[in-house]
């Protein structure tokens, strides 16, 4: 079973209960991989989704990537990639996947110049950052284009539209 739990560290518009779609979010990123059998599991697969500001996720940034800079959203696996495919059958019925973090301020401002609502740009960005807790990345041209096609196919399953459709 899956769990999504949201902590809200910096205000965000109240304009959507975040936790339903940050659950949303990542049951959609994990339904377009190999692990989608990770949303009913037997034991209970937990994501942490933390909604803050600029100034923290530049000190995360920092700390933990070596870039002195603010950015959207920042993904903290808890399980290696390798051990993913064994993962449901994990022996104290719970399964930390990792956490995800977003910046508010960083966040808005993209979604002004995409000319996209909030939410639907942040929830982009949680299913970007699911699909880095299931081992994805973005550091070659070949894995960039695999892993914007899940995006593009769960942002669909939500009804959001294609954020890259502009870009071709």
């Amino acid at each position: 079973m899956l769990s999504v739990e949201t902590h809200e560290a910096t205000p965000w518009p109240d304009t959507l209960d975040w936790e339903v779609r940050a659950g949303e979010a990542a049951a959609a990123a994990l339904a377009v991989t190999p692990f989608a059998s990770l949303a009913d599991a037997a034991p209970l697969v937990e994501i942490s989704v933390r909604l803050t500001d600029d100034t923290e996720v530049h000190a995360l940034n920092r700390d933990f990537r070596g870039k002195d800079k603010p950015t959207n959203v920042l993904s903290f696996p808890q399980v290696q990639a390798d051990l993913l495919e064994t993962m449901s059958n994990s022996d104290d019925g719970e399964i930390l996947l990792g956490d995800i973090v977003l910046a508010r301020e960083t966040c808005a401002r993209e979604a002004e110049e995409k000319g996209v609502s909030l939410e639907d740009h942040a929830t982009h960005l949680m299913v970007h950052g699911v699909l880095h807790l299931v081992g994805y990345d973005h550091m070659d041209d070949v894995s960039a284009t695999a892993m914007e096609a899940l995006e593009v196919k769960a942002l669909a399953s939500l009804g959001i539209a294609n954020p890259y459709a502009d870009q071709d």
